[in-house]
């Protein structure tokens, strides 16, 4: 395996987090001037969506507490990047690890959070041994903004997870001269990784995942009461929390002009997901720091994403409504972590395994959707355990 060349190529270029103060100020404006609903009478807590006394006291703390300085030293910790592939500005980390030799590392995010989801495993994956681990074991991360997210420019359209495969592919290889990647995510990062996986196998030895669906149709014979157990548990989920993925693919524009108007539509938007979605157990504070939520939806605010984000949505249903996704097949080793408060369900594994070469599978103990920021610790090490071999 042949290693980065010592410096980068011109069409990589070295980037920070600067961000307008004019616009820092104008979303705290916003904020200040929202005009906020009524509730009803009992108070409804969190059982008609967003609990409104709950947001309110968010609001308080991001317009009187929050410091965005701070929070942009903190995304600035590490060495970051930008290159434009197939016209689109890709804004990603790059940070070499300890490892003797270049073991490269593509991390994905996915919808509603960012590249701040991986600040919590960044050095334990680069670096394990400032963790009680091993240099050798150090990964190089590429971390990248998905295109139309955070710090990435906007595609011209709805892009899909196969194409932005495609991106990264060319961002490790042709930007970054690395003959042989692995890469791993969840949510939308599960998808982009999947298809690295199944269309580059040439140059990507393995992927890992914390979101994994059962993507190939039941087989014609009587399915198994296991598997009949996960599609009834499958099919409630999208009756009762799909409503946001629906008008996200169906109607991007529409509902992207409501959450790029009104900060605090936006966040209501978000910040329901985050607390339904994560190893909660309903109380969004006992599993995420406020200021980093707030840091999250700055990072798609500052940068008019909270629209171009949605068009991911509509990307997957296209390239999977012109037949791109039948008989998908990921022959590479792949390893998945279940975490148990994931609210997509885990298919049982034989049924993963019609469409992955499963190698590794493990019942983690907490955490749910967000697995890089509910669990970095266990999900780095679970990482570092399956790419062993690479």
């Amino acid at each position: 395996m042949r290693g980065p060349p010592s410096s980068r190529p011109d069409d990589v270029r070295p980037s920070e987090v600067r961000a307008d103060q004019t616009e820092v100020a104008r979303i705290r404006r916003r904020l200040l001037d929202a005009r906020w609903p009524p509730g009803t009478d009992d108070g409804g807590g969190w059982a008609h969506g967003i609990d409104l006394a709950w947001l309110r006291s968010f609001v308080e703390h991001w317009t009187t507490a929050y410091d965005w300085e701070a929070a942009e030293a903190g995304l600035n910790r590490w060495p970051q990047f930008r290159t434009e592939i197939d016209g689109i500005d890709i804004h990603f980390y790059h940070v070499r690890g300890s490892a003797n030799r270049p073991r490269p590392l593509v991390l994905t995010h996915g919808w509603p959070g960012s590249v701040i989801e991986f600040h919590g495993v960044i050095d334990r994956l680069a670096h394990p041994e400032r963790f009680g681990g091993r240099a050798e074991d150090g990964f190089d991360l590429i971390i990248p903004s998905l295109p139309g997210y955070g710090f990435s420019g906007r595609p011209p359209g709805p892009i899909g997870p196969r194409r932005i495969a495609g991106l990264w592919r060319t961002l490790g290889v042709e930007r970054l001269g690395y003959t042989r990647l692995v890469a791993q995510g969840g949510d939308w990062g599960s998808g982009v990784s999947t298809w690295l996986g199944a269309d580059h196998a040439d140059v990507v030895a393995g992927i890992h995942l914390n979101m994994v669906s059962g993507w190939s149709a039941p087989p014609e014979a009587a399915i198994s009461d296991e598997e009949a157990d996960y599609r009834r548990r499958l099919k409630a989920v999208r009756n009762r929390s799909f409503g946001y993925h629906t008008v996200q693919t169906h109607s991007p524009h529409t509902i992207g002009l409501l959450l790029s108007d009104s900060p605090l539509g936006f966040a209501a938007w978000v910040l329901e997901k985050f607390r339904n979605w994560g190893d909660t157990g309903g109380d969004i504070d006992s599993r995420f720091d406020r200021d980093t939520l707030i840091t999250n939806l700055m990072i798609y605010l500052l940068n008019d994403a909270a629209a171009t984000s949605t068009w991911l949505y509509r990307g997957r249903a296209d390239e999977a409504e012109t037949g791109q996704y039948e008989g998908l097949r990921v022959n590479v080793p792949t390893g998945v972590a279940l975490f148990p408060a994931e609210f997509i369900p885990y298919p049982p594994r034989a049924v993963a395994e019609r469409t992955y070469d499963i190698t590794r599978w493990t019942q983690m103990p907490a955490g749910g959707h967000f697995a890089a920021l509910e669990e970095p610790e266990r999900l780095s090490d679970d990482i570092r355990a399956f790419f062993a071999f690479f």
